[in-house]
């Protein structure tokens, strides 16, 4: 089987083919009458819709399906500035999972693994979701404890979760040094079985596909250059194809996200950064699950094509570049030799950056804005791609009631100034 594409974003060219996506398992030739050349019509923007949904990446989308299928809402845009799911979700590194500390973010998280495991189902289309769990290490009694107390509170939420003795992180990970005689050494692990990895382009070619059936228009090369508010209200956008009116305007742009809450006079409580990644060159499968390290600080996976997949923390400096600096990668290689020294030999492929948002406590803001009508996602950070479906899901709950969503409604703007944190710095364990 050949697959379309790796992890590494790569921008289509010309414009006539930025909705054009290979069958997931097409060969070199291959016929497949029965799969469309397009999956997605390329219509030019109506003068107005009943939503408009700033923002063409996984969040986007989900939304614009979710409105379509759980609210009869179908008279809705999607504006992409660039082509469609070419921002984060082509450059994140896919892992899913919800063992996460505070019962906000488990909830939320685990509303959204819960909607992974069917999505694939719901969808009609392959996303290649492999629930090959995820163990976060741990290197000293300090993250004993707090890898101990976030199973236990995981477990209260009825999540999956576990904690492993060294012995049994090598059964789960035979590749993994759990050798004592190390600088940082392998003293257990958490572990999810339910968490893995899924197959980015095609979680977004599903929900693009699916929301165009219902009717949605899915613009691409639309950028938003402005608001139009009047009385307080949210009357439309202003964009390069010319403006287009909006009964509700819904921003989902990731790490441009302050950008266009500028527009409407807003500013928002986060700092944008760049967040690197890599993979390797092709291998045969060898490390059946995802490895993350706080200490050592890297993450590891294999991908379906077998590349490993790595990451770490993010570029120090704040920016909207889709690149970062060499020693970040450095380190994260180092990094990764001293968990598994079986991949000495192994040769980097290549390199990329995606750009994260990211709130004072590591949380998202997800819900209204002082602006009536126009309603914000953002400040996902690094674990914005594992709440697809069900951020979608709930912000689109949000847009067509204009009321949160139980699992959105701890995260408000409004915390910041009612003190109201959901502070996940510690409990997120790593970038990922």
């Amino acid at each position: 089987m050949t697959l379309p594409r790796d992890n590494a974003p790569a921008r289509p060219s010309p414009a006539t083919t930025l909705n054009r996506a290979p069958h997931p398992d097409a060969g070199p030739g291959d016929a497949l009458p029965d799969h469309p050349d397009f999956l997605w019509r390329n219509p030019e923007p109506k003068r107005s819709y009943d939503v408009v949904i700033v923002g063409g990446g996984g969040h986007g989308l989900a939304t614009a399906y979710y409105l379509a299928k759980n609210h009869g809402i179908t008279n809705v845009a999607v504006l992409e500035k660039g082509w469609l799911a070419g921002g984060n979700m082509a450059r994140n590194t896919t892992i899913i999972r919800s063992n996460y500390l505070w019962d906000e973010s488990s909830g939320i998280y685990e509303h959204s693994l819960k909607l992974w495991e069917t999505l694939e189902e719901d969808l009609d289309y392959p996303i290649l979701f492999s629930q090959r769990g995820v163990l976060n290490l741990a290197h000293s009694l300090q993250d004993i404890r707090d890898s101990k107390r976030r199973v236990h509170a995981n477990q209260l939420n009825g999540i999956d979760a576990e904690w492993l003795e060294p012995d049994e992180v090598a059964k789960v990970c035979p590749i993994v040094n759990v050798s004592p005689d190390v600088r940082y050494p392998v003293l257990g692990a958490t572990y999810q079985p339910r968490a893995g990895i899924a197959k980015h382009d095609y979680v977004a070619w599903g929900f693009a596909r699916r929301a165009d059936v219902y009717g949605i228009d899915l613009i691409q090369d639309c950028e938003v250059t402005g608001l139009d508010i009047q009385g307080g209200r949210i009357r439309g956008v202003r964009t390069t194809r010319g403006p287009i009116a909006a009964g509700k305007v819904a921003l989902a742009g990731a790490g441009h996200s302050s950008v266009l809450a500028s527009m409407a006079g807003l500013r928002l409580p986060l700092q944008s950064h760049p967040l690197q990644a890599l993979v390797s060159e092709l291998l045969e499968p060898v490390h059946p699950t995802v490895v993350m390290s706080n200490a050592v600080h890297v993450y590891v996976s294999q991908a379906h094509k077998g590349e490993l997949v790595m990451g770490a923390g993010i570029d120090s400096y704040n920016g909207y570049g889709q690149r970062g600096a060499f020693h970040i990668l450095e380190r994260q290689m180092a990094a990764a030799l001293e968990l598994f020294p079986v991949f000495a030999r192994a040769h980097m492929l290549r390199t990329w950056a995606g750009i994260v948002d990211v709130t004072p406590d590591a949380s998202p803001i997800v819900g209204l804005t002082p602006v009536e009508d126009l309603y914000l996602n953002c400040g996902w950070g690094t674990g914005g791609f594992k709440a697809t479906p069900g951020v979608g899901w709930c912000y689109a709950h949000t847009i067509a009631t204009g009321q949160p969503h139980p699992y959105n409604a701890p995260f408000t703007l409004d915390r910041f100034t009612t003190g109201a944190l959901v502070d996940e710095h510690g409990a997120a364990a790593v970038a990922h």
